[in-house]
């Protein structure tokens, strides 16, 4: 059974989501505030939280950052009223898996956490681990070292990392690669790509200026190389 963490300080629309939640055949539980919602999602390891943006304590963009930052995982689904381009923008680079902007139906909202559930429950099967250069990346355990010193990789980096590698050197466009990572079939922006490829250069490249292993074909996209 999916255990779905909502944090949203609007009491009657959490009590709704939860109730929805658990009709559908999930676990579900609901927080207040930002705080506690980073506290408990670090507690409990739900399968996906709903995290709206505008809370007490800490906004749904600082939890989202932190939770990433310590290396979760989980899927996040933004809810929130603030439906502007550049507010869906910092939500996807911060992490986020999607961005609902309400009001939404419920048949939609639970619709797009099947989605999303489905996309985790369908990843690649764990324990591949990738050798390049002086780097070592551990996909299962989220590891990754350069020179037998730990570094950090978001979670998104990791999974972009993981499909140029599986993808056997054939070049991947920007849209292809958010589509296989984030879920989307309609983008605001490709330059959420081109940030976590400068973030893979930038840690695992021995010449971020000049790499040989994460490589851009222009006019396509990008590609991996061992």
């Amino acid at each position: 059974m999916p255990k779905i963490l909502v944090v949203e300080d609007e009491a009657a629309i959490a009590r709704v989501l939860v109730d929805n939640l658990i009709f559908e055949g999930h676990e579900a539980e609901a927080v207040a505030d930002g705080a506690e919602g980073l506290e408990r999602a670090l507690a409990w390891q739900p399968d996906l939280i709903l995290l709206d943006v505008v809370l007490p304590t800490m906004d749904g963009y600082e939890v989202c950052r932190r939770l990433r930052a310590q290396g979760a995982a989980t899927p996040i689904i933004m809810l929130t009223a603030r439906g502007e381009e550049v507010d869906k923008v910092l939500g996807l680079e911060l992490g986020a898996d999607d961005y609902v902007t309400k009001p939404v139906g419920v048949r939609e909202l639970m619709a797009r956490i099947k989605a999303v559930l489905r996309r985790g429950a369908s990843a690649p099967a764990a324990g591949a681990v990738l050798e390049f250069g002086q780097a070592r990346i551990d996909f299962d355990r989220y590891e990754a070292t350069v020179d037998g010193q730990a570094v950090h990789l978001s979670p998104k980096a990791f999974g972009v990392l993981r499909l140029l590698w599986e993808s056997k050197g054939r070049a991947l466009t920007r849209a292809q690669i958010l589509e296989q990572v984030w879920g989307y079939e309609v983008y605001p922006t490709t330059r959420t790509v081109d940030n976590h490829i400068a973030e893979l250069r930038n840690r695992l490249e021995a010449d971020p200026a000049q790499p040989r292993h994460i490589l851009t074909v222009h006019g396509v996209g990008y590609r991996f190389v061992e």
